[in-house]
């Protein structure tokens, strides 16, 4: 019953990077970004939709990002390899 659990909650942090990600890249936004005004309609979008605040909103925010330079990345699968950066995507 954990295993299910766990698969259910990490299904739905999994969805919600996603979700992120999709608008980072609808955006334009550099996956280097650095200048936390730009940032901040990212952690503002996570705490409206998601209800997710502070460190654990930067966390997903940050993830979105990692997420999206695995992706572009020749040499590796984000969903193979994302538990190997720290990333809730494994």
């Amino acid at each position: 019953m954990q295993l299910f659990q766990y698969t259910i909650l990490s299904e739905e942090y999994n969805s919600k990077i996603e979700k992120v990600a999709e608008m980072i890249t609808k955006d334009h936004t550099p996956l280097d970004e650095q200048d936390q005004t730009k940032l901040k309609k990212y952690y503002d979008f996570v705490k409206e939709r998601f209800h997710i605040e502070g460190e654990p909103a930067l966390q997903l925010v940050n993830e979105a990002f990692l997420y999206l330079k695995l992706k572009s990345s020749d040499s590796l699968d984000p969903l193979q390899h994302g538990d190997e950066f720290g990333a809730g995507f494994s």
